[in-house]
Parts: structure tokens; C-alpha cells; sequence
């Protein structure tokens, strides 16, 4: 199915989207998948998914080119290797870039792998789960996103309270009784999914690019450097923090909330605290550029481990994704293995395919970089509006839409300006209806007898989990005072 040419140009015009959007600062992969999203409703759930994993595939390797090349981030996952890249690419920053897209296509690579041995198992493991379950695990899964994307907690419940909120607009799914419809009708159904999304992603970056003034291209090329000639010294001394680096990143982006960010910066954190020479590390270190850019990548597909087998987002793409699905009727976990399998493999090389572009892709756009970032913001930002709009109305043709759009992106851009972080709100947004629901139906299951949710087995161990989540932090918190 994959191979069909269809799917294949999509994916290849996807990877081009991805190379642009990365490259530009303040503009990211989630927002860019905010506005595919409604062009996948025209699509086949496979070529509309394959887009996305194509585009946000690139779109992390492309962001380092401006974080190499001018000092800033593409994407927030190129920060953890910004200052080491950057002063690498003062005397090698065509060699600097290739090592990059080679890294990144090598740590999305072995995520893809770890992806596709390891989710068919846990479907099947899943398959016995009840609403019991499914409430602590996307409990848990809001536990997470809490604790990971805030710097403070309370910020984090703030931002998971908010989403909560949102998510519960509308109809009572028992009772069908209104909740804070304000007496508008175009409320009763609910808070559209992708005006939301477009809202707190798009606008607060597209409000940044307004703002900040496009700096300078500073680094000088040689024209007889070569874009891989660094991969040969990479593979002889580095082979070890490759495959360290991209277990890290796998295993972080199947964490809740995480993302290719928190990755990057583990796996740099671990590879400084383990190298032979910490004192290089934030001074040009290759070993440094290695680590980072080895975990952002396999954070990809590892983000879609929990999104298939529990539906659980992994990441803010994810949870934009997850929104894809329901909408095209495929609900994740274990029956999408059981009843979509074809799909689901489908899938998997999808990611195969994506991470082998960003060679050929990656080298073109080394080659252009330095006409790509002379994109003038007043010409970028138009644009990025006008489809911030489509993708906002396009989804039900209504204005309604439009006017929400504008209202999560002042909410965004004030919340981001606070500290509250966007990623908790929408997987709240995403999760919220999940808790309700399988809260609701293990009390009425139970004849409203709390036990049930700690009467099976794997429910009481999700449920220590998921308290071990909450208590743990002011546990740490507390011994670290009394030092």
C-alpha cells in the first residue's frame, strides 16, 4: 500500500513542507501538522498520516539547520545541540549539517525499528484492558504531561486543569445535558478539535515572528567542503553514543508528554556526563551534536508507541494525529492492530521511507540553506495567516471556527508569556473525553462502587503508578530541603 506513487509524492512534498518549516525559527513541526490536518480529511487515512509522518520526520533534522547556522532553534528539539553546532560550524558547517541529517536519519531509523517489534506485542498485552484500565492509563498519561513539559508542577495542573475544561464544552455524554455552552448553539457540539490546535500552536508563533526581527546569516562556506565528510570519523568514534543516544530518545517519546525536546536533551546530558571529554561539551563538541541529534529523531516514531497501542499521545504531534484518527473513524489500541493490521504495517514503513528522505532531502537542503533562511518575515507571516484560517474553517465550513481559532491564540500567546505550557492543554483538550467517559462507565459498571477501579489487578498497578506520579515530586522535592 505504502509504495503506491500517490503516497509516495505526498510523503515527498510533505518532506519539502518539513524542510521549509523547520528551517524557519519560530515556526514548528506541530504547527505545521495543526495545518495539515485538515487537508487529511480529503485524503486516505494512509496517505493523510504518511504526510505527517514525512513532514514532522524532516522538520526535526531541518531545525538545526538555522540552530548550526544562525545560533537559533528551528524546533525546540535543535536546542540541546545549538551552542556545540554552532561553533563546530565555524570551521566545518556543511560537514557539521551532514552529520546531522546522517545522525537523525540513523536515530529515527532505529526508533522506527523499536516501534514496530515493540507495539504488536503491547496490543496484545492491552487487549484484555477494561474502562478500569483505560481511566488510570490516560490518568497517568496526564500525569506525565504534567511533570515532564512544566518547569512547575502547579503551572503544568494549571494548563491540564484548563484543557479539562475546554474538553468538557458541550453535551454531558450520560445525560446529554448543555455544560458552559454560554447559550451559543454552535457550542452544544463540542470545542472543534483543530481551530483549538491551530489556536495555541500557530498563533503564539506566528504573533513571535511578527515580533522578532530576522537576524543575520553569519557563517561563510567553503566551496570545496564536503556535506558527509565528517560521517566516517562519526561511525569510527561515536558508534556507542548513537545507539545509546537513540534509546534514549525512543524511550523519552513514548513517555506522555515528552517529545523530541526532552530527548535531545537527556541524551546530551547522559553523553556529556559519560564522555571522556565533558570539557569540549558547549565549545564546538561533535560528540555533543552526535547525542542530540541521534535522540530528537527516534522521538518521533517512539511518540507513536503509546499513541497505537493505548491512544495515548506520546507527543503534541501525536496528539494532533490522534485527532486525525478519530476523525477518519480509526480509534487507537489494540483493536486498530486486530482490525486495521494492513494499515498499521502500512505505517510502519511509512516511518522506513521518511527517515531514508531525510539523506537525499537533507542534502539538497544543506546545499540551499543559506537562501532558505533569507525568507523575509513580512512575506513568511502572511502566509502562515492565511493558512491558519483555512485549516481553521475548512474543517466544518464554519465561521464559528475562525472566531475560536483567534481566541485560543490570544489564550496561547498570553499562557506562553506566564509559563504555562501549550502541550498539557491540548492533550487534556484530546484526553479529557477519555477520562470522563471510562470514569463514567466503570461507576456505572460497578453500581457507582469506587472498588472497581482497584479490583483487577493491572488497574491497582496502573493506579500505584499513576499515584506514585503525583506524590513522587514532593517526595524529591522535600528530601532535597532537608539536605
Amino acid at each position: 500500500m505504502i509504495f503506491q506513487p500517490h503516497i509516495i509524492v505526498t510523503m515527498f512534498l510533505a518532506a519539502l513542507l518539513g524542510v521549509f518549516v523547520g528551517s524557519m525559527p519560530g515556526l514548528t513541526a506541530t504547527m505545521a501538522t495543526a495545518l495539515l490536518i485538515p487537508f487529511t480529511y480529503f485524503m486516505d487515512p494512509l496517505a493523510g498520516l504518511s504526510m505527517i509522518i514525512a513532514m514532522s520526520s524532516v522538520a526535526i533534522f531541518s531545525g538545526d539547520i538555522p540552530a548550526v547556522l544562525l545560533r537559533i532553534p528551528g524546533t525546540p528539539a535543535s536546542a540541546a545541540l545549538t551552542i556545540d553546532a554552532y561553533y563546530l560550524a565555524r570551521r566545518k558547517p556543511l560537514s557539521t549539517l551532514g552529520v546531522d541529517a546522517f545522525c537523525c536519519m540513523l536515530g529515527g531509523l532505529f526508533g522506527t525499528s523499536i516501534l514496530i517489534f515493540t507495539a504488536p506485542i503491547l496490543a496484545d498485552f492491552v487487549t484484555g484492558f477494561s474502562s478500569a484500565e483505560y481511566f488510570w492509563l490516560t490518568l497517568w498519561g496526564l500525569s506525565m504531561a504534567i511533570i515532564i513539559s512544566a518547569e512547575d508542577p502547579l503551572k503544568g495542573v494549571l494548563g491540564v486543569a484548563i484543557g479539562l475544561l475546554i474538553s468538557s464544552i458541550g453535551l454531558d455524554p450520560v445525560y446529554g445535558y448543555p455544560r458552559y455552552t454560554l447559550g451559543i448553539p454552535d457550542l452544544l457540539s463540542g470545542i472543534s478539535f483543530i481551530p483549538a490546535l491551530i489556536g495555541f500552536f500557530a498563533i503564539p508563533q506566528l504573533l513571535w515572528l511578527i515580533s522578532r526581527p530576522r537576524e543575520k546569516y553569519a557563517i561563510k562556506f567553503e566551496s570545496n567542503e564536503r556535506v558527509f565528510g565528517l560521517i566516517g570519523e562519526v561511525l569510527k568514534k561515536y558508534k556507542l553514543v548513537i545507539l545509546r543516544s537513540a534509546g534514549i530518545g525512543t524511550f523519552t517519546g513514548a513517555l506522555p508528554g515528552a517529545g523530541a525536546d526532552i530527548a535531545a536533551w537527556t541524551s546530551y546530558g547522559v553523553a556529556k556526563r559519560l564522555s571522556r571529554k565533558p570539557d569540549e561539551y558547549g565549545k564546538g563538541s561533535l560528540e555533543g551534536v552526535v547525542a542530540a541529534t541521534s535522540a530528537n529523531n527516534a522521538a518521533i516514531p517512539g511518540a507513536w508507541i503509546p499513541l497505537l497501542v493505548f491512544g495515548i499521545p506520546g507527543d503534541s504531534i501525536t496528539a494532533i494525529v490522534l485527532g486525525a484518527l478519530l476523525v477518519h473513524g480509526l480509534r487507537p489500541g489494540p483493536t486498530l492492530f486486530q482490525e486495521q493490521g494492513i494499515l498499521v504495517t502500512a505505517l510502519f514503513m511509512a516511518f522506513v521511507i521518511a527517515n531514508i528522505m531525510i539523506l537525499p532531502i537533507g542534502y539538497a537542503a544543506i546545499r540551499l540553506s543559506s537562501h532558505i533562511l533569507r525568507v523575509p518575515n513580512n512575506i513568511l507571516a502572511p502566509v502562515i495567516a492565511v493558512f491558519c484560517v483555512i485549516g481553521a474553517y475548512a474543517v466544518n465550513n464554519n465561521l464559528f471556527d475562525i472566531w475560536l481559532m483567534l481566541l485560543f491564540g490570544i489564550m496561547g500567546y498570553f499562557m506562553e508569556r506566564l509559563g504555562i505550557p501549550i502541550p498539557p492543554i491540548v492533550l487534556a483538550i484530546i484526553l479529557g473525553p477519555m477520562v470522563e467517559f471510562n470514569f463514567i462507565t466503570t461507576l456505572i459498571k460497578s453500581d457507582l462502587n469506587p472498588i472497581m477501579f482497584f479490583s483487577r489487578p493491572i488497574a491497582a498497578c496502573l493506579a500505584v503508578i499513576t499515584i506514585t506520579t503525583w506524590v513522587l515530586p514532593f517526595i524529591l522535592a522535600r528530601l532535597r530541603s532537608l539536605r
